[in-house]
């Protein structure tokens, strides 16, 4: 493992609010990296957290506790931890923004795997839908669907309160979201281009998005309208899909069935998205973990480390902090 790994996998391991001695005392119990001689481990697994929390890495938070100390965790354990703690002071800074190296190209569909990375670290399913394999093959199938897909499920802690808002309204368990990505807007004409494309799109979800690597500078002002009068959202991705981060939040809308029903018409893994989420959604206890199972393997692929992300971006020439 890299240091980053071992930080991760330990965390993960204790599975709760913990301190960099606890963290670094786990990895040499596991034996998860390797420090040297005469090296000061301490102060290197304290740096590594920090640099998490100043790159903005989503998949790590911190909470200032008396005595201006940290604590920290993994986002996806946030669940096992009381509101009493979380109400202190949760930190993460903005990452540091990569401008793209134009000498060298990368497809936009290589952006796919760092997005469903960078949505399954905040508990979203995702699925690429491809739009030349609908019915009907034509150039406006792209206004019709978005690039991608994903739900997000409602985790409550008890079976009671599970079923209880089951027999109250089942749409209530779960959020569906669009995504419309893009590799770089640069200029108002692409912003409002593929910001109309994503509300075409995006019509039929709770929440719609437009992705993309790179936005210039000079829009920042013209996405914050477009967000405010149609409600949709704006990310911007990281080559490290842990830094990506939500420029504006989108607006939730009630979902829009026509439209579900017409899309499952037309793209038959559109259809089979809808019909994995349903069985998640109905299954008894006994087969829920199968069927958890099951929609995971059918949604896109994800990077299990930091070392699979950077080897991703070398081969794809995707620019990273390191370039």
């Amino acid at each position: 493992m890299t240091l980053k790994e071992a930080v991760i996998k330990s965390l993960e391991d204790i599975g709760g609010l913990t301190n960099y001695s606890d963290v670094l005392n786990h990895i040499q119990a596991k034996q998860y990296f390797d420090f040297g001689a005469g090296k000061t481990p301490g102060s290197t697994v304290s740096a590594s957290l920090g640099d998490f929390i100043r790159n903005g890495d989503t998949r790590i938070k911190r909470i200032k506790q008396d005595g201006g100390t940290y604590s920290y965790y993994l986002t996806k354990n946030e669940q096992n931890i009381s509101i009493e703690v979380l109400s202190g002071s949760t930190e993460n800074q903005t990452p540091k923004t990569i401008k793209a190296d134009k000498s060298k190209t990368y497809d936009e569909r290589d952006l796919h795997k760092l997005l469903s990375s960078y949505l399954k670290n905040t508990g979203i399913y995702s699925k690429t839908i491809f739009h030349e394999q609908s019915n009907g093959k034509d150039n406006n199938q792209i206004w019709t669907h978005p690039d991608m897909v994903g739900i997000k499920f409602l985790n409550l802690q008890t079976k009671a309160s599970q079923n209880f808002l089951k027999s109250i309204n089942r749409v209530d368990t779960f959020k569906l979201n669009s995504y419309e990505i893009k590799k770089e807007i640069n200029s108002d004409s692409e912003l409002k281009k593929a910001f109309f494309q994503a509300v075409s799109n995006s019509s039929w979800a709770n929440f719609g998005y437009l992705v993309a690597f790179e936005f210039s500078d000079s829009l920042t002002e013209e996405m914050e309208r477009l967000n405010q009068s149609f409600g949709i959202g704006i990310i911007e991705l990281n080559a490290n899909p842990y830094q990506s981060k939500i420029l504006f939040p989108a607006q939730y809308r009630d979902l829009d069935f026509k439209t579900i029903d017409k899309l499952c018409k037309i793209n038959k893994e559109f259809e089979k998205f809808i019909e994995q989420t349903e069985k998640l959604m109905t299954a008894t206890e006994k087969y829920a973990s199968g069927a958890e199972k099951e929609l995971d393997e059918f949604c896109d692929k994800y990077f299990s480390n930091d070392t699979e992300v950077e080897e991703y971006c070398k081969s794809k020439h995707i620019p990273t902090d390191q370039q």
